[in-house]
């Protein structure tokens, strides 16, 4: 399955104009700043807005056309929205009876208690939304937009109106989606860390232009490319749980190239996981370091030199093995260690997230 697209569209101080060949498996985020057309993107695949050229096809089937538009209510997706949109008066469960009424009983590919477990909400199935957190109503809601069986998953920043501690709890549950269910996400956001999370494509979006697309983990790892990630630049690994030191609350990871030592989150051993290094947590030597608190120093090449959003920094991009790892330094410091392609180096890494 393949997702392809053109989307054409002009308003008043704005032009989209983007083009999107997607993977018809996993997650793929619209990443960019507020204004730069991501929602556009999304509302042209729902047919809720019509391009003024454009089209759209679906796993070979073809939703737009110079020649063809289906409607919304043709078009076989779920759309969860940044608002919960539940229906007040009903409770919980005839609002997911409600989403699996849209499908007939023969077309239906999602089982409305394989949905409930998923989701975590066998508990508030009598409840109405009022008497629900907002990262309950949106879980019920990502629920009601799977029970209509849909082919693609259209979700607009569904966690950008929760709070810290409400996006933290509603993560792992979309983590869960991703694992189980066999439906591509088209997931749009402007926050590094639900991407580096939950994508496993990235299409980053500026202007109403696609400025990079590609695989996540080589994707961020692209110093030439305008990804404005300012503090927040760095990779994601995937990477596999290979030991554990319970005396110190660690665990150890494996990735092609390496291992490190992140704080212990409760994973099994074999379990895959990604981590997320960030470019500000990585410094660089010359030689491997002793009598230092930082716990992973691994060896690497360099593969790249580039400028950063200060004049006074770089940004490096490096090889640890196969895996991209990318440092933030100074030019000053770039300069005084004779820094350059394909030169050998030790990088220190300060702090690694294990993100699930």
């Amino acid at each position: 399955m393949s997702i392809e697209a053109h989307f054409r569209l002009s308003y008043p101080g704005f032009t989209l104009d983007v083009g999107l060949e997607l993977p018809g498996q996993g997650v793929t985020a619209l990443f960019g700043p507020s204004g730069c057309g991501k929602t556009t993107v999304l509302c042209c695949m729902a047919g809720l807005a019509r391009a003024d050229q454009g089209h759209l096809r679906v796993d070979g089937q073809t939703w737009q056309d110079d020649g063809v538009f289906l409607p919304t209510h043709q078009r076989p997706l779920g759309y969860v929205f940044q608002d919960a949109n539940l229906f007040r008066h009903l409770d919980v469960r005839r609002n997911l009876l409600y989403g699996q009424s849209r499908v007939p009983a023969a077309h239906r590919r999602v089982a409305f208690d394989h949905v409930v477990a998923l989701l975590g909400l066998a508990q508030l199935l009598e409840r109405k939304p009022h008497g629900l957190s907002g990262g309950e109503r949106q879980r019920v809601a990502i629920a009601r937009a799977l029970l209509t069986s849909p082919r693609l998953l259209l979700m607009d920043e569904p966690l950008a109106a929760l709070d810290v501690a409400r996006k933290n709890d509603i993560l792992p549950y979309l983590e869960r989606l991703h694992d189980e269910l066999d439906i591509p996400v088209v997931y749009v956001s402007h926050a590094p860390d639900e991407v580096a999370r939950l994508a496993d494509h990235i299409v980053v979006l500026e202007a109403g232009r696609v400025v990079a697309a590609g695989p996540l983990q080589e994707t961020l790892a692209n110093v030439d490319l305008p990804i404005h990630l300012g503090e927040d630049a760095g990779v994601v690994l995937r990477a596999t749980v290979a030991e554990r030191d319970a005396a110190w609350h660690l665990a150890r990871v494996e990735f092609p190239g390496g291992s490190l030592w992140v704080r212990d989150g409760g994973q099994a051993l074999g379990q895959p996981v990604r981590v997320r290094i960030l470019a500000r947590d990585v410094s660089i030597a010359l030689a491997p370091s002793t009598g230092t608190s930082i716990q992973n120093c691994l060896h690497a090449t360099v593969e790249q030199l580039a400028g950063d959003y200060h004049p006074a920094l770089a940004l490096l991009r490096l090889r640890v093995g196969p895996a991209p790892v990318l440092a933030r330094l100074t030019r000053r410091a770039a300069d005084g260690l004779g820094l350059h392609a394909g030169k050998p180096v030790w990088v220190q890494i300060k702090a690694v997230a294990l993100i699930g």
